[in-house]
């Protein structure tokens, strides 16, 4: 392990511990002052809270939960915002997901879905059905991020020669390394995400069951090829859905005609300074990478949908003249034989890879502390 690291830890990344939950005297923390009603001790816990969980922390002029007190020239741009951008935005974007349902609906017409392994989907579609449903989708993506703000979008393709030294330390030859990636792997920080990722290569997802009932958007999900899952499910069917995506990555990988899997390992979002533990489902199939690394810079509105109510964060969104996402394309990773034997280790050289290109601070916490802190900032909220 110690010879798959040397190179990455030469540009080590930074890390956040997890906080002790003992003072200094050893003694239990009690959490109870989280409930104190006075202006003063819900700042100071809230100032508390924001050093335990940095990796949710919303640093942006809108505050904790988009609930902070607005200067008055903020006021004033978002309620200029309110009466014009806001609704202009939401006709036209409806617009645009009616005009793709419709694509879809007629490229699906006389055509039964894929319903293998409990899944339902068209993304094994061929010809010029598929041809039709990929390229629209991706056009429509983008004009999608377009009526958002997001008018240009910065993209470098990195040189990491971290990758090559791992390729080479296997020997791993030049005909090796054109192996097809199975799958993408990114950090997660909005639902943005999902959008840029459609527009570029436009990828199968894994997404809640749920989805595919939402009107118009569930057929567009079965057309993008989602593996559905169940994500409170504790039962055998957790287990199938890690089955199909196995699967999914490894027909990627090796037909060039199947859609490439794109996974967020984190199994969350966070403000997108940090990069939280990674989860092996896409390391699981031994297949080749590619890491993307998304970085949302702002001003006085941050994209990130960290702790902040969905509603509010679209309309906060929506009321923004400019947004911005900066996208850094790292190098297909080829595993070794030792990460492909050993998911983790595979899924913890690419997070310390990503971190290190990325300038990302590694954290330990993940989807449990973030309901955490998201409690106990609504429990401070309701008090106040």
């Amino acid at each position: 392990m110690e010879s798959e690291l040397k190179d990455l830890n030469s540009k080590p990344a930074k890390t956040s511990q997890k906080p002790d939950p003992t003072h200094d005297d050893g003694s239990t923390k009690d959490d109870r002052p989280l409930l104190k009603s006075d202006s003063s001790s819900a700042d100071t816990n809230i100032q508390g809270l924001e050093k335990k969980f940095a990796a949710y922390v919303r640093n942006d002029v809108y505050g904790t939960m988009g609930r902070g007190k607005l200067p008055l020239e903020e006021k004033l741009l978002l309620g200029i915002s309110l009466a014009t951008l806001l609704p202009l935005r939401i006709v036209l974007g409806m617009t645009v997901i009616v005009i793709y349902y419709l694509i879809c609906r007629v490229c699906t017409l006389f055509l039964a879905p894929n319903r293998e392994d409990e899944q339902e989907d068209y993304a094994h579609m061929g010809g010029w059905r598929r041809a039709v449903i990929v390229r629209s989708g991706r056009f429509l993506s983008r004009v999608m991020l377009f009526l958002v703000g997001f008018y240009w979008i910065a993209e470098t393709h990195r040189d990491s020669a971290d990758t090559q030294e791992n390729s080479k330390t296997e020997g791993t030859n030049q005909s090796e390394e054109q192996e097809r990636p199975g799958a993408i792997v990114s950090n997660h920080v909005s639902y943005l995400d999902i959008l840029y990722h459609m527009s570029s290569s436009f990828p199968s997802f894994v997404a809640k069951r749920s989805v595919a009932k939402i009107p118009l958007v569930g057929l567009i999900s079965k057309c993008l090829g989602c593996v559905y899952v169940q994500r409170e499910s504790k039962s055998s069917d957790f287990k199938g859905v890690a089955g199909v995506v196995t699967e999914r990555v490894c027909e990627a990988h090796q037909n060039k005609s199947a859609p490439m899997m794109m996974l967020f390992p984190e199994g969350t979002t966070t403000n997108g300074d940090f990069l939280l533990p990674f989860k092996t489902g896409a390391f699981l199939a031994g297949a080749p990478v590619v890491p993307v690394i998304l970085r949302y810079p702002y001003e006085r509105f941050s994209p990130a949908w960290d702790s902040i109510s969905g509603v509010r964060h679209v309309v906060f969104l929506l009321c923004q003249f400019v947004n911005h996402m900066e996208v850094t394309r790292l190098p297909v990773y080829y595993p070794s034989q030792q990460e492909k034997d050993d998911p983790k280790l595979y899924a913890n050289n690419v997070r310390r890879l990503m971190a290190s290109e990325g300038n990302l601070i590694l954290s330990d916490i993940g989807l449990a502390e973030k309901r955490t802190y998201h409690a106990a900032l609504n429990g401070l909220f309701c008090q106040s």
